[in-house]
């Protein structure tokens, strides 16, 4: 009986084990479009270090929680543990400024402002406030930590505590005494020269206002801001200068809306959302408040070099291109000043509000003298690797030395670091080839460039170290793949997070030298998520019609079906055809799916996509649907005849642009695809949001011949083949409205091959399994039945 007993346990507990070590034998839909962090887990992320460099810390999750928590590994025992709640509260943020020795850093963390003392690793609360502090950073003479509260700049003195405000902005308009009539005027003036007891009470008074203003101690002037808001507020290193940023909404910029209709109250709820492009934008000005005379001037913009070009585009407007005023001020917006170590030198950076330009330019607060440095001019937009693709964004840029300041640009078609002289103006180019210098970071002694770049290959990212002065670049991370790497604060080691295209990222730590090993820290991924044998997609090239090399992924079935699959990625400026873990990941085990069923997979880095250089980012630029759509029509004439594929039996599908994407080839390419399934599509750029869509299609009632062209809604008409729209409908970023208009422009057609499946409560990305599940079964039935 006790061996029946022993036996009969033993067998639950191996039932057990079995239970969790499953099997994913073979793949179907619902699971693979389970909770990730369930069967996949959950990769290392936020990756930093502590100050001694001996902890590395990342964000993780191998216990399956709700969500992620801090985790450390010991340099020195190797191990990992889990960071508690209380230890976690008392431990400095990776983000902070460094005193020149790097002896101290100020950094702020949940609204106050804390003091590390890097040699005993002390640290120091400097405020405890109900405000939140914020931006600190250290005085030009490091006596001071200068922070912002509220909209003011103060300083903290670090010897004796002493808090000191700098700034005194107001909202509103200043009170001013009622200004008299000509008649009270002459009336005030009788009653004085009349009286002499009243002018004797007048004079005293006067006379002991100006005492009482004299003997108070010295305050920031008062600046009233009106309607306007101010932000970027800086103090200059000798004190004396506040640069500062005002900007004023137009109040005829109107917002849009979102109805959510599943809600806790039972009622529908209104999700404020952002305006549409071609909106009135805001309006920015610079300014400079000088401390010794108590003023405050405006930066003027029309000193600047090209402030008044005009767009190429207009050429196609005969009547906006004569009425463009020749001295006509286009609206900018101007970041920093970047200040020298030594506080005789700054830099600003002015983007223009079309993106046409970046300025790079000596800047004199006292003259308020702006002098050029570096121009670069795109008649499609500014933008790629440490550019910043919008106006808001400085881009890459900082200090060598007291004269030399380095920074991103595509002067020569790709994205590469540069430096210039700001006494002498000479330019020097660092780095230079058919790749993009995609990561900054500078060395502690500031004689050495770390580089993450594609050099190797479009699809892999490496880390290299130079020389500030250029020259050949040492490649330090090795191994096909991507890897993040982030450099101890001693510069001797590297935490780095790896991946390949069949494997998701890991962390591991290596030595900061050339060809050494790496020691993997943390394995994420599940047994079940292990036993299948993910697909490593070959990544060619495929020549479109202009000649062009298009990257690809192809996802090869062992016995074809003779049908075919495109998958088109979103965003438009995003890289998929590479040789590290997709963001799209469940895509890729959904194209791993359909390659078991037989279906050839092809995935584009179509024109737009990143990794690429600035023709490739520009090349849709004024049409969308243009070379994006023709690379996809030569990728499918590749594939067929590459796999001797079945023309009749071709899919696609994507999201947000892959959508966009789909329903144009449906629309304007109808007999290249069978059946298309368009996911939160874009389906008249006219709706969609003012950064993204007038950098490449400029506003629409300036250039309505790009917006025309670029649109599904008006191409409509050209349905032929079988199309699925997939949207969620609290999607606060393509609107739910863009596919309930094409959805009646389609009815109004006439038209009755299509289907629209509607995600009440999913915004953009999906977050609930069971929708993600709903969806990819439409998408595969779609093809299952259509391409037969």
């Amino acid at each position: 009986m006790k061996q029946t007993l022993r036996l009969l346990g033993l067998l639950l507990l191996l039932g057990t084990n079995l239970s969790f070590a499953q099997k994913l034998s073979t793949l179907t839909v619902e699971k693979i479009m389970r909770d990730p962090r369930l069967w996949i887990g959950t990769s290392p992320s936020n990756v930093y270090w502590s100050e001694d460099s001996q902890t590395i810390y990342f964000s993780w999750n191998p216990d399956k929680a709700p969500s992620d928590s801090l985790y450390r590994y010991s340099i020195a025992d190797k191990k990992i543990t889990k960071v508690p709640q209380q230890e976690r509260k008392q431990l400095p943020v990776a983000q902070g400024t460094y005193n020149r020795m790097r002896t101290l850093k100020v950094y702020a963390k949940d609204g106050d402002i804390y003091l590390l003392d890097r040699n005993g690793f002390a640290i120091r609360q400097l405020t405890n406030t109900v405000e939140s502090e914020s931006n600190p950073l250290f005085s030009g003479d490091e006596q001071s930590v200068i922070f912002e509260r509220g909209d003011n700049l103060y300083s903290l003195t670090l010897a004796t505590g002493l808090l000191t405000q700098h700034t005194d902005f107001k909202s509103g308009k200043k009170k001013e005494d009622p200004k008299l009539s000509e008649e009270e005027q002459w009336l005030k003036n009788d009653q004085l020269a009349q009286f002499q007891v009243l002018k004797e009470r007048k004079e005293k008074k006067d006379a002991g206002k100006k005492i009482s203003e004299a003997e108070k101690s010295r305050r920031p002037k008062e600046i009233f801001l009106g309607e306007k808001r101010v932000d970027n507020a800086r103090l200059s290193p000798d004190g004396r200068f506040v640069t500062y940023r005002l900007s004023e909404p137009d109040k005829k910029a109107k917002r849009t809306i979102v109805p959510n209709y599943v809600t806790e109250s039972g009622f529908t709820e209104d999700l404020p959302a952002r305006t549409k492009v071609g909106a009135p934008p805001t309006s920015y000005e610079f300014w400079v408040y000088d401390v010794q005379k108590d003023t405050t001037r405006k930066v003027p913009v029309k000193q600047i070099v090209g402030i008044s070009d005009k767009p190429n585009y207009l050429k196609d407007y005969p009547k906006q291109d004569s009425a463009w005023k020749k001295d006509k001020e286009r609206d900018v917006l101007i970041h920093g000043p970047f200040w020298s170590e030594d506080g005789r030198r700054a830099v600003v950076v002015v983007r223009s509000q079309d993106n046409k330009d970046r300025w790079i330019m000596a800047f004199n607060p006292d003259s308020l003298s702006l002098r050029l440095l570096d121009r670069q001019r795109d008649e499609a937009w500014i933008g790629g690797p440490g550019m910043g693709n919008y106006p808001m964004s400085a881009g890459e840029l900082g200090w060598l030395d007291n004269q030399t300041v380095y920074f991103q640009s595509e002067a020569d078609g790709y994205s590469h670091l540069y430096t210039v002289n700001v006494v002498t103006g000479q330019k020097q180019q660092l780095t230079k080839g058919k790749f993009e210098v995609q990561n900054v970071v500078l060395s502690n002694d500031k004689k050495w460039f770390y580089l993450t770049t594609n050099e190797v290959h479009p699809g892999e990212q490496h880390l290299y170290k130079m020389a500030v002065t250029g020259g050949e670049r040492t490649r330090i991370t090795q191994g096909t793949g991507a890897h993040e790497a982030v450099l101890s604060p001693d510069e001797t080691r590297l935490a780095v997070r790896s991946s390949n295209s069949n494997t998701p990222w890991e962390l591991f730590v290596m030595e900061n030298k050339p060809d050494t090993g790496k020691d993997q820290v943390t394995r994420s991924t599940t047994e079940e998520f292990r036993s299948y044998p993910w697909r490593e997609a070959k990544v060619v090239t495929i020549k479109a019609s202009d000649d062009s090399d298009v990257y690809a992924r192809v996802y090869e079935p062992k016995k074809s079906n003779g049908r075919a699959v495109v998958f088109v990625h979103g965003a438009g400026y995003l890289q998929n055809a590479h040789k590290w873990w997709s963001q799209y990941f469940r895509e890729y085990m959904f194209h791993n799916l359909l390659t078991d069923l037989g279906y050839t997979v092809l995935d584009m880095d179509y024109r737009a996509s990143a990794g690429y250089g600035r023709d490739w980012r520009t090349g849709i630029y004024r049409h969308m649907g243009g070379k994006d759509l023709s690379d996809h029509v030569d990728g499918v004439k590749w594939l067929i005849k590459k796999y001797g594929l079945d023309p009749k039996k071709v899919g696609m599908y994507g999201g947000s642009y892959g959508g966009f994407i789909t329903l144009m080839t449906l629309f304007t390419e109808p007999d290249l695809v069978k059946a298309g399934a368009a996911l939160r599509p874009v389906t008249d750029w006219a709706a969609y949001n003012h950064p993204y869509t007038a950098n490449i299609l400029n506003e629409p009632q300036a250039d309505s011949l790009a917006y025309r062209r670029s649109s599904p809604l008006y191409h409509a008409a050209g349905l032929k083949n079988h199309l699925l729209i997939c949207h969620g409908m609290v999607d606060v970023n393509v609107h739910f409205q863009d596919v309930v208009r094409l959805t009646q422009r389609l009815i109004e057609l006439g038209k009755d091959n299509w289907e629209l499946a509607v995600y009440p409560m999913e915004d953009h990305a999906f977050v609930e399994p069971s929708s993600w599940t709903d969806e990819y079964n439409r998408i595969l039935e779609l093809f299952e039945e259509r391409l037969r």
